[in-house]
Parts: C-alpha cells; structure tokens; sequence
C-alpha cells in the first residue's frame, strides 16, 4: 500500500458480527485510519449519521470518509442501508463511497449493489491487502457520480473501453436524461 497518511480519515464499519467488526476496526487501525465508528446494522448506522448532522459532538465524528458495510443483517440490511445514503433527503453525504461486505460476490447479488450505487464490493472471507487495496483504489481512482431519472451513484463503467454507438450518457438540449454531478 502507497504510505498515506490516513489519521484524518474517517470510517463507518456496519456489521451485526462482532468477529467480522473486530477485524475491519484492527484493519483500519493498521492501515492507520484516524476515526472508526462501528454500527450493528443499518438502522443504527442511519441513527448515527442523523445525530452526525445535528451533534458531531455527541456522535464522535463530523463526517464518514468511507462506509464499510455488510450485506446481509437485520433488521435493517446493507441494500436498505445504501439505498437511504444515495437517495434518503436526510443523507448527510450522497457522494460517500460506499463499500458493500458479503459472502454473496455472484453476479446476480453485485449487480444488484451495483444498480443501487455501491462503490465497490469487498468478498468474504478478505484480508488486510485485499481491504487496503480497496482504500487505494478508492483514494487514486474514484469515479465520478451520475444522475439519470432511476439511479444516483458512481459511474458504473470502471474502464474506458470504445463504444460501439452513441453515448448516451452526454447530456444534449433535445433530452437531459444523464447528468454527471461530481467529478
């Protein structure tokens, strides 16, 4: 991993088991993570976040850098929880990267994260490197955020590979269905 200074970062670890939690927190501290702030499930997480607008004071942090969190939990699950970062109007921070934790890494189960505007998906069972590959990623190649009537998120293609076509994601006078809004 480069040597970033990572003691500002800020991160919000979602997992309802405690071994699981424990080793995304030792992570982070490894890595050197500054703030980790640790929720059972979604609904908790939300809980945090709302009092992070309000009292940063009394929630022990003012922002979240990155969101870690699990898939499948009750009874609010990682999807739920995504869902009301991306679109929720009480969502502190839209443009938060979002990584999703499973056992579920089949296509059916990423491209379902994927449509509701995960940044990245990290598979279990993970390691140190494959976490701190993911943070690098994260900091030397985010993606930029789309809006269209029926997603918010990052851009879904990683790669810029030809495209046969047309673009369809720039925007024209005639029909503004797309529109990049971070960058």
């Amino acid at each position: 991993m480069q040597s970033y200074d990572l003691s500002r970062f800020s991160v919000l670890v979602v997992e309802d088991n405690k071994y699981i939690t424990s080793l995304l927190v030792m992570c982070m501290r490894v890595l050197g993570v500054g703030t980790v702030k640790m929720a059972t499930d979604g609904g908790q997480a939300i809980e945090l976040l709302k009092l992070m607008k309000t009292d940063p004071v009394r929630a022990g942090m003012q922002n979240v850098d990155l969101v870690l969190s699990n898939w499948q939990m009750a009874p609010v699950d990682g999807l739920m929880f995504l869902r009301w970062i991306r679109r929720h109007k009480e969502s502190p921070n839209r443009f938060v990267p979002f990584v999703m934790i499973t056992g579920y890494a089949d296509p059916e189960h990423v491209a379902a994260a994927r449509d509701l505007g995960v940044t990245d998906m990290l598979a279990k069972p993970f390691s140190i490197n494959s976490v701190a590959d993911k943070l690098v990623t994260l900091i030397e190649r985010p993606r930029q955020f789309i809006h269209t009537a029926d997603y918010f998120g990052p851009d879904r293609r990683r790669r810029a590979l030809p495209h046969a076509g047309e673009d369809r994601r720039k925007l024209d006078d005639k029909s503004p269905t797309v529109e990049v809004v971070y960058e």
